[in-house]
């Protein structure tokens, strides 16, 4: 690259867009049943599923994908991820990415290459320097009972089943769980399958295809240049930082391989007036001239996680309340942002009460300057269509939020 090379400016509805069009909201949702491919073509989009153990509505790595096809099978992703066979080949595996993610199989080499910041599983290294043979009776053990679970693998190294007294941190875990997170962490060991959602650990070799494994492996910068070019490409324009935060690259090793693939021409910069740093893109990339559809949005979406640009892209400021004491919380526990025709209109607090049999919506607030009528009308759908999605008899709105009368009148009126 040039200086002599014009750099492109455009403006913040233009980049919202494009952002939008990686992300995977300008493509139709399908119009008959949703099968593997569906999946994969979303799963190009956004390249990874966040997990998190938060249920209060549907687990989170569910959820992205919903936003982007509509109902579809759960099973689809369980099988993509926890199970393989001759048929159906094993899509994604587990890794620390973003956050601990589903990724696909193939991108597993690059961030175990070591691109990323160092994890807090490092701090576990002492504890293997104060036993050095337990990472070797683990990766046994696994060896021999995996796919295998923490609590089974302490009883058969004998270090009990202690039990955490009440107020006990994260922190004070056995030490065989200790060690399985930092075996994990540095992939010597993956998730062979999930039972309840606990991770039943395994070995890679049992996991991933072999020729995956027989590949040479990446180095560091190679792995650091393809991921952000992931990155790139779920993003649609992106600063270095957005770049980097999509799997959490370190810093001056993002910054130094953004700068070669752009002499390479693999990225190529742009201006997007208002954000007041340099920006980045794939060339040849598209910006649709419109963006329609609607989605509700779980906390962990790939689209609004970080919270930062959420609020550069859309002006919509956005932070999850679960950690936040009840009396404080400005719109509730577990608040999904909802997207009309590219932009955030509403927000609602969402829970499945599976005993009831509905799916709750305890507050519900629109966006200044929104179309009220028709925001409830979409969001009332929207909602139908989760409830539905998730087995439930219904939707159920509360009274907070200045949406909520609205609300309840449009779910009555589409449900009737």
């Amino acid at each position: 690259m040039t200086s002599s090379v014009p750099v492109e400016s455009i403006g913040p509805a233009a980049a919202r867009r494009a952002v939008l069009a990686a992300q995977g909201f300008t493509a139709p949702r399908p119009s008959g049943p949703v099968t593997r491919r569906h999946l994969v073509r979303a799963l190009g989009h956004v390249r990874l599923l966040q997990l998190d153990s938060v249920n209060v509505a549907v687990r989170a790595h569910y959820m992205p994908l919903f936003s982007r096809l509509g109902a579809y099978p759960r099973p689809l992703v369980d099988d993509a991820a926890w199970s393989h066979s001759a048929r159906s080949p094993r899509l994604l595996v587990e890794y620390w990415a973003h956050e601990a993610s589903l990724l696909p199989v193939e991108d597993w080499p690059l961030l175990r290459a070591g691109p990323k910041r160092e994890g807090w599983w490092r701090h576990y290294q002492a504890l293997l320097e104060q036993h050095p043979g337990l990472a070797d009776d683990v990766l046994a053990a696994v060896k021999e009972l995996g796919p295998v679970g923490a609590g089974e693998l302490e009883a058969a190294l004998g270090a009990g089943t202690r039990k955490r007294p009440p107020g006990a941190s994260w922190w004070e875990r056995s030490d065989v769980k200790r060690v399985c997170e930092y075996l994990f962490g540095i992939g010597a060991l993956t998730t062979g399958t999930r039972r309840h959602f606990e991770r039943l650990y395994d070995l890679p070799e049992r996991v991933l295809p072999p020729k995956l494994l027989a590949a040479p492996q990446p180095t560091v910068d190679e792995a650091a240049r393809a991921l952000l070019l992931r990155s790139a490409s779920a993003l649609g324009v992106a600063t270095e930082p957005d770049l980097r935060d999509y799997y959490r690259i370190a810093p001056e090793r993002s910054r130094r391989a953004v700068a070669e693939l752009l002499e390479a021409g693999q990225l190529e910069p742009v201006e997007v007036r208002g954000w007041g740093r340099p920006a980045y893109r794939l060339p040849g990339a598209k910006v649709p001239r419109r963006v329609s559809g609607r989605a509700l949005l779980c906390p962990f979406d790939p689209l609004i996680w970080e919270r930062a640009r959420t609020e550069r892209i859309f002006g919509f400021r956005y932070r999850i309340e679960i950690y936040v004491p009840e009396p404080k919380r400005q719109y509730g526990y577990y608040v999904f942002p909802f997207l009309l025709d590219g932009e955030m209109v509403a927000r609602v607090d969402i829970k499945a009460d599976r005993a009831a049999g509905v799916l709750r919506v305890p507050g519900a607030f629109v966006e200044p300057g929104a179309d009220v009528p028709r925001v409830a009308a979409e969001l009332a759908a929207e909602l139908l269509v989760m409830a539905e999605w998730l087995e439930l008899d219904g939707v159920v709105v509360g009274e907070r939020g200045d949406l909520a009368a609205p609300l309840t009148a449009a779910v009555t009126s589409v449900a009737a």
